[in-house]
């Protein structure tokens, strides 16, 4: 039986990415078609360092298929479907992958006054509509997040309610982009986040028994537990007995099924994980760094900057100017 815990570890970490982003593409193919879509080409927005481009497309009408330029697998995509490059990777779509593909961005239509980007393309045949987000995070506090999550993705969502809602969220970014109102660079980039999490919420469900990976072990009734415990309280002086004990498992048992899932130790976990809150409370508060440092485990300033050195290649101050900058 999955474990829904209480402190939510998957809010935890997106808050920790901060996200960022837009939707801005409302594309329209007839068959047959084929796009290259270039990483990070469509990215007005200044990438900061460690800066990671996500793109997803969600299909509002007909079908498609999609896979990595570099090749692997080729997913089949129907309406409702999200596809998801979590690593800012070139990628086909088309009707048929073997026709020479067209840059999309030969393609795009300038946004007009009232509108999204536009792509109006193809042979006249069967029709294929998707819109197109992006969100930005920084690579270097990611986490276990991106790394549980393949570099191509199909979400199927149905025909169902759900499919639904995310249209109407689509169609919401198209309003609000065409309104042209105060503060809706941040509507754009909530309403992408919004889209981003339901896919991912989506992801985990469907996640077969047996999937190893962060997301998986959110599922987990005992590792989901002692994630929780970590989140929750991440200055606690934690030990892989009191983990177990508390998740209802012996010390050996929990010590075996997280690494395996997770594939580090819950120790180590916890290190990245305090070290990773660290750093976005450098980012964003003026607090001291000795104050940080006691704040998620750390004795002494001394130990927390070889420890944060050693993980994000930099000393704290050093990325406290950085990230002003």
């Amino acid at each position: 039986m999955p474990y829904h815990p209480r402190v939510d570890a998957l809010s935890d970490a997106l808050g920790v990415l901060r996200l960022t982003g837009a939707v801005f593409l409302d594309a329209e193919f007839t068959a047959p078609w084929c796009v290259l879509s270039e990483g990070r080409r469509p990215v007005t927005h200044p990438l900061p360092p460690g800066g990671n481009v996500i793109f997803f497309h969600l299909l509002t009408e007909g079908r498609c298929k999609a896979r990595l330029a570099s090749g692997g697998e080729t997913v089949e995509l129907e309406t409702g479907d999200i596809v998801m490059m979590s690593r800012d990777d070139s990628h086909l779509m088309g009707s048929d992958l073997t026709l020479t593909p067209i840059p999309a961005a030969n393609l795009v239509q300038p946004a007009a006054a009232n509108g999204l980007m536009r792509v109006d393309h193809g042979g006249g045949g069967e029709k294929t509509r998707f819109g197109c987000s992006f969100l930005i995070c920084d690579e270097r506090l990611s986490g276990p997040l991106l790394d549980s999550l393949p570099r191509i993705l199909r979400i199927p969502l149905g025909e169902g309610p759900g499919v639904g809602w995310m249209r109407n969220l689509m169609q919401a970014g198209n309003l609000e982009t065409a309104a042209q109102r105060p503060g809706g660079i941040t509507v754009l980039a909530k309403l992408s986040e919004l889209l981003f999490v339901e896919g991912l919420r989506r992801y985990i469900e469907s996640l077969p028994d047996g999937t190893t990976g962060w997301l998986a072990g959110l599922r987990d009734r005992f590792v989901g537990r002692a994630l929780a415990l970590m989140h929750e309280r991440p200055g606690h002086d934690w030990t892989v007995d009191e983990l177990a004990e508390k998740a209802g498992l012996s010390r050996s048992a929990l010590a075996q099924r997280f690494t395996d899932m997770l594939g580090q130790p819950p120790m180590q976990y916890l290190t990245r994980w305090r070290l990773t809150l660290a750093a976005q409370r450098l980012r964003e508060e003026q607090t001291s760094i000795a104050r940080i440092a006691a704040d998620i485990g750390y004795d002494s300033e001394q130990a927390f900057n070889r420890a944060f050195k050693r993980e994000l290649g930099e000393t704290p101050a050093a990325w406290r100017r950085s990230m002003a900058a």
